[in-house]
């Protein structure tokens, strides 16, 4: 009998063809994510699961599991996955790094300049009949030319920020768990920076640091605090990254000057008060949503799966 490969969500066919041409595929019918107590039935006869970063993949549901060989998640994230659980039962767990890369940075920079020129505040003006004929006071914005952006987490897809926002002629300051090396600083004509000093710096700051113990509420209310009045803030990492409450006081009290967010801390609730404020761009985690990079996350997904099924280990076996 062919071994089977369960997946929680519908993906692209191009990776899902791949599978099918190999083994038994079974996919949750619905839209929504899938519920634990279905997955922990599912999961207890098949070889390979495929996840989303939306799936909580605990010990409870590796241990259940007493065919599979590999956990492979639909995301470059992983927090959702009990990495040492995995390793306690001998199952192998991978991500799809990379694929995402230009998708991601590209959202960030379209929430940037968003934010920057009020592109959601003055359609709303043009749609409600408010326009009567040009204005040189009207809905004035800020240029990035000149400007100091501060990235946070200075990987793939902070380098590729920084390429982005460089071609736009900012000034650019990274903080990073160590500093990148001296070729891809050159490159980017960007300079490390304490936390502190990238806070004081930035004009705008952008997130892409991974979620772990130690950037769970990296900005908070302290961060606020040693942050320029009037910094716009960009968020395509993870909610938990940030202190959503504290964001909020910081928008009220004018000491942020927009926010673009596409991940929430309590995901997929969001902020009733963020909701209602005209500055805030709110977008449904869609950082990775073009044809392309779907596409490539699901075929790279297919061929985690085949590889550790053929008894080899997977491109992208997480450490």
């Amino acid at each position: 009998m062919k071994k089977k490969v369960y997946i929680t969500r519908q993906i692209p066919e191009s990776g899902v063809d791949l599978l099918k041409g190999k083994y038994r595929v079974e996919i949750f019918p619905e839209n929504r994510p899938m519920p634990g107590d279905l997955l922990l039935q599912k999961v207890e006869d098949c070889d390979a699961l495929v996840c989303l970063i939306s799936d909580s993949i605990d010990e409870k549901i590796i241990a259940s599991a007493k065919k599979l060989k590999i956990v492979a998640n639909f995301a470059v994230g992983y927090n959702n996955i009990d990495i040492a659980a995995a390793k306690k039962y001998g199952i192998m767990a991978t991500n799809t790094p990379g694929v995402l890369t230009n998708a991601t940075a590209e959202i960030a920079f379209a929430m940037l300049i968003v934010l920057t020129r009020k592109i959601m505040e003055a359609d709303r003006f043009t749609r409600t009949g408010r326009f009567s004929g040009w204005d040189p006071l009207l809905l004035l914005g800020d240029e990035l030319r000149g400007k100091t952006l501060g990235i946070i987490g200075m990987g793939r897809i902070g380098q590729e920020m920084a390429m982005k926002c460089k071609a736009f002629g900012m000034n650019l300051v990274y903080h990073n768990r160590r500093p990148v090396d001296q070729k891809t600083e050159k490159r980017l004509s960007a300079s490390y920076a304490s936390l502190n000093k990238l806070l004081h710096l930035s004009d705008a700051i952008s997130i892409h640091t991974p979620l772990n113990h130690e950037t769970y509420h990296l900005v908070n209310e302290q961060t606020f605090e040693e942050m320029k009045t009037g910094t716009y803030l960009i968020n395509t990492s993870r909610g938990e990254v940030m202190d959503e409450k504290a964001l909020v006081h910081a928008l009220k009290a004018g000491k942020i000057k927009g926010a673009g967010l596409d991940v929430y801390e309590f995901e997929p609730e969001i902020s009733r008060e963020l909701m209602g404020m005209s500055n805030v761009v709110l977008l449904p985690h869609i950082g990775s949503a073009t044809k392309e990079t779907r596409s490539r996350m699901s075929e790279m997904v297919a061929k985690n799966v085949i590889a550790a099924l053929e008894g080899k280990v997977p491109d992208n076996l997480i450490p």
